[in-house]
């Protein structure tokens, strides 16, 4: 196994150490560790590329880790014991978009017998505003954040969660058709 499958899987194993963090109310902990997740998922890619390491169990592995980062973020930061959390009606939209895009997928591959996936420009703003959403409640855990700030993140990433997922809806019946 190539040091970037390495890479990825070190990511995944730091998802229950962020869990843990988030759930003994020690945002600080959990944003250095959701922090270090992020330089993996870069690094990854990175000596992926760079050292022609690109396996089809790379390809697997890293949305799996990611996503697992994510979903993971969203549902043990809302019930958890912080003063500042996600509104529950946001973390049923960004959880129903990917379950939704997933569906999708599955779909369109035993339908068509194989799926291309191209994120969009929509797609990946989505990810960046979840993400950005995510280090910013934590923030908020940590230090003053205005609440204005934080609900405007959140609200960005709503905007484009929806738009991503309904750009995915649309090429996605083109891809039917």
């Amino acid at each position: 196994m190539g040091l970037a499958n390495q890479i990825t899987i070190f990511r995944i194993l730091l998802v229950p150490v962020f869990i843990i963090f988030v759930g003994y109310n020690k945002p600080l902990y959990a944003l250095i560790t959701f922090f270090i997740a992020g330089l993996t998922d870069a690094l990854d890619g990175f000596v992926a590329r760079k050292f022609n390491q690109v396996t089809t169990l790379g390809k697997i592995l890293d949305p799996i880790a990611d996503k697992t980062l994510i979903v993971s973020s969203f549902i043990f930061i809302y019930n958890s014991d912080m003063s500042i959390k996600f509104p529950f009606w946001y973390v049923v939209l960004v959880i129903s978009r990917d379950v939704y895009i997933l569906a999708g997928s599955v779909i369109i591959y035993f339908l068509r017998g194989a799926l291309e996936i191209k994120p969009s420009i929509f797609g990946k703003a989505t990810t960046f505003f979840q993400i950005l959403s995510v280090i910013t409640v934590l923030l908020a855990n940590i230090t003053t954040v205005e609440m204005v700030y934080v609900k405007g993140i959140i609200y960005t990433a709503t905007f484009f969660t929806v738009l991503s997922a309904l750009t995915y809806f649309y090429e996605g019946l083109q891809k039917l058709k």
